[in-house]
């Protein structure tokens, strides 16, 4: 029998996923030379065959509830396979988790960029394990409503040790915090929430009630909303009390997911939990507002590094793929789909960026306030939204080689929806692009101004059309979706001319804004060089 092995791609490890995106080396060009190294070294773990191992079993080795211990005492414990606390260990260390919150001079003014890029880089990788990370670092934003708790729980954090024994927070290296806000009868609305929360003295509540997901449950403590007399407010439940005791966490069943497999999620019940008070008690929800803002920016991040980690492959593949005596990346049809998957990718990447910036810069610059404020629905929206086809389209570049779980595609796809679905649907996104627009019109007003300056001489036209889209809107609700895509595109192509991404820039700009009709992938015409965007985004390493 005949086992030669003939015209497979080699492994895309051993390549580095910093210095293969000029568009992301070009994002980081003004970082300090520590954080630069840094990210080199980070790029070279991503596409590390060890490192590309451990996600792999952190996502086929899934994690295991034990309610109970072997004598019938309650255990209330998820466990994990080594490899996803060895992904925990390594991000941790890289302080994904804390590094916004850290007096870091190598990254002063830049903080929220340069997590942004190692967050970028790590779900290249794998995404499950970085919901934690994203949750412990966006929970100190809604700490910060209550200084004393903050000054407890925020060095805790900081201190880039992970530490994953069942021990009170008190007496570990390191810790992590989670959030349990959905029920089962109300989803995005909150307000219906049915957990109830009574004083318990000494300025503590006793927290009886339930949550329909509670992702990342081995974290140490838990922001989680619940009904006081005064309304809706905010908690911090420690899973494990100071003694060591369970603090009345009663775990049900983990949930079964499509994808972000590493990362369990939960069913739970409280039973007289002790939590202390986020903020003002009955505003639980202006509490969690700047943490859901972060939480969204991680969203579209995640997305973004997902559909650059799934092109890549295609790419690579596409390069070393024989198809009728020539490799397949120079298949006409087939550049053009890479090319026209790569300026969305481009795009998405871009967009993200844009609005972390505008994070570092809102405290100092009125517009970058006013991007930040009304473009995270916005990016979160688009970014996450166009995951699933851009992965989807990658996957069948590789054709079968594909769409089996021995290549990663599979996992991606999987793995792609869940952005969109996590802290805020499409439809929240958009109807808060309407909360913006009926309360402060002003802002919108602040971003289609940058937009216009970015975009040039096609500003003015684009800038119309969207003032057009919010015309409509003020009076029809159901047409958000329509201002909401028309602002992430417009944005995304103002982002791109802005940093000088030449051919890449004007393909986007005239496909995307110029009203074209588009079902799927490879609509790109010959006007455009696809094989020059395809290199130029994605170079040969050789």
């Amino acid at each position: 029998m005949n086992h030669e092995v003939t015209n497979q791609p080699p492994p895309i490890s051993g390549t580095n996923a910093w210095r293969s995106d000029p568009l992301l080396v070009q994002l980081g060009e003004n970082f300090s030379e520590p954080v630069r190294k840094e990210l080199e070294t980070l790029g070279r773990f991503v596409r590390n065959q060890e490192a590309q191992d451990l996600a792999r079993l952190a996502n086929v080795a899934v994690p295991t509830l034990r309610t109970h211990d072997r004598y019938g005492h309650r255990a209330d414990i998820v466990e994990y396979h080594p490899a996803y606390h060895a992904l925990m260990r390594r991000s941790v260390g890289a302080g994904i988790h804390s590094s916004i919150w850290e007096e870091n001079e190598t990254e002063k003014g830049q903080r929220h960029q340069a997590r942004a890029t190692r967050f970028y880089l790590t779900s290249q990788l794998e995404l499950g394990h970085l919901c934690p990370l994203t949750m412990t670092s966006a929970s100190l934003a809604a700490l910060m409503a209550s200084p004393d708790l903050f000054r407890v729980w925020a060095p805790r954090v900081i201190a880039r040790k992970y530490d994953h024994s069942n021990r009170p927070a008190a007496q570990k290296q390191g810790v992590t915090l989670g959030m349990g806000m959905t029920e089962k009868q109300g989803g995005t609305d909150v307000r219906a929430n049915t957990t109830v929360a009574e004083p318990a003295g000494d300025g503590l509540f006793r927290i009886t009630g339930h949550k329909w997901f509670m992702s990342a449950p081995m974290s140490d403590a838990f922001l989680v909303l619940a009904q006081a007399k005064e309304g809706l407010s905010c908690f911090l439940l420690p899973r494990l009390s100071e003694d060591g005791s369970a603090n009345g966490f009663r775990f049900q069943r983990l949930k079964d997911k499509l994808g972000n497999r590493s990362n369990a999620s939960l069913e739970v019940e409280f039973e007289g939990a002790l939590g202390f008070p986020v903020g003002e008690v009955g505003h639980g929800i202006r509490t969690i507002m700047d943490m859901v803002t972060l939480t969204r920016l991680d969203c579209a991040l995640g997305s973004a590094g997902l559909m650059r980690a799934s092109l890549a492959e295609a790419v690579h593949h596409a390069r070393h793929r024989q198809v009728f005596g020539r490799t397949l990346v120079g298949q006409p049809l087939m550049q053009r789909v890479l090319a026209d998957l790569a300026l969305d990718v481009a795009a998405a990447t871009a967009l993200s960026f844009r609005l972390a910036r505008s994070f570092d810069e809102a405290a100092a610059n009125r517009a970058d306030a006013a991007f930040a404020r009304v473009m995270t629905p916005v990016v979160k929206y688009w970014v996450c939204k166009i995951a699933p086809a851009v992965t989807y389209e990658a996957m069948e570049c590789l054709g079968g080689n594909g769409y089996v779980e021995e290549a990663p595609l599979a996992r991606y796809y999987r793995e792609a929806p869940v952005n969109a679905i996590w802290e805020g649907s499409g439809n929240v996104m958009a109807l808060d692009v309407l909360r913006v627009l009926s309360r402060n019109a002003g802002l919108l007003d602040e971003v289609l101004a940058g937009i216009r300056s970015d975009l040039g001489e096609t500003g003015r036209g684009t800038v119309e059309v969207l003032k057009a889209a919010i015309r409509v809107c003020q009076s029809d609700e159901g047409s958000a979706r329509i201002l909401t895509e028309q602002l992430a595109l417009a944005a995304a192509a103002a982002e791109l001319r802005r940093l000088g991404a030449g051919r890449v820039a004007d393909a986007f700009i005239e496909t995307r804004l110029a009203g074209q009709w588009r079902g799927t992938y490879g609509m790109l015409d010959a006007r455009h060089d696809a094989a020059a965007i395809v290199e130029m985004l994605y170079p040969d390493a050789g």
